[in-house]
């Protein structure tokens, strides 16, 4: 086999939280593997926005507006989604949030939020999809994690903890799928370059503090992503089942 162990062609991959940043992005590289797209989100004048941006750029998106921490939505919007169009062969669960503050003042409900949005989201979404990926007896699940499932950092504890948690449910998906022709696999990001990492890029201290930090001295760009989930959602994975795969510049790999 050559590159076409890459081809996407004829695949259907439902990306959650994909109207900006890492998602959008890994939903327009995906596109260009040949995948046709479901984006989603809670906003819908954001999701149409990005549609008709991925259709600018010769994509064939479809818009799936449904709440991920909410289990009966997601659960209706994905069998609603199958029924209607058919199968949803890749999920990648991008959806999540960040939450910053020190540990012995952190709110409760923030925390609860964090747990809602970067855990409960995945099994949710997984579960769903999953149903119907059992039933045909393939798919792949691609989780986005976050270097932090191995590294903490001060202020973000149970940022921390969410993504942990992110690293062992895939773990525990690929258990319990694997056997079904499932493959659940993860992609832990370092520090990109996001909206949601905006105030730390401008900041010049924190900035130099991460270049030297990182082996590759620099922020990662989000389009860097794209090589590992097209890779992981492909038959090139079909072996591959409960990996995490560090994107991460080198960060994890030297002190």
């Amino acid at each position: 086999m050559g590159l076409e162990m890459f081809d996407l062609s004829g695949k259907r991959a439902l990306i959650t939280g994909s109207s900006q940043g890492i998602g959008y992005a890994l939903a327009l590289g995906m596109a260009g593997a040949g995948a046709e797209i479901i984006v989603n989100g809670r906003n819908t004048a954001k999701l149409a926005k990005a549609a008709e941006a991925l259709r600018a750029e010769g994509a064939v998106p479809h818009e799936l507006a449904f709440d991920v921490t909410d289990h009966a939505a997601a659960r209706e919007a994905v069998d609603g989604f199958e029924a209607a169009h058919g199968a949803i062969d890749i999920l990648v669960n991008n959806a999540g949030m960040q939450h910053r503050g020190e540990l012995d003042q952190f709110e409760a409900d923030a925390f609860e939020r964090l747990l809602q949005t970067n855990v409960a989201s995945v099994f949710h979404v997984g579960q769903a999809v999953a149903t119907h990926m059992i039933k045909r007896g393939q798919g792949k699940i691609i989780n986005i994690a976050s270097v932090q499932a191995a590294l903490a950092r001060p202020g973000i504890a149970p940022y921390t903890a969410t993504k942990g948690a992110v690293v062992n449910l895939t773990k525990g998906m690929a258990t319990d799928w694997a056997k079904h022709g499932l493959q659940c696999n993860a992609i832990a990001p370092g520090y990109f370059e996001t909206e949601l990492t905006a105030a730390l890029v401008a900041d010049p201290e924190f900035t130099a503090w991460l270049s030297k930090r990182t082996p590759a001295g620099r922020w990662g760009k989000v389009e860097e992503l794209v090589g590992a989930c097209v890779f992981l959602s492909s038959p090139a994975a079909s072996f591959v089942n409960g990996h995490t795969l560090y994107v991460d510049g080198g960060i994890t790999a030297c002190l």
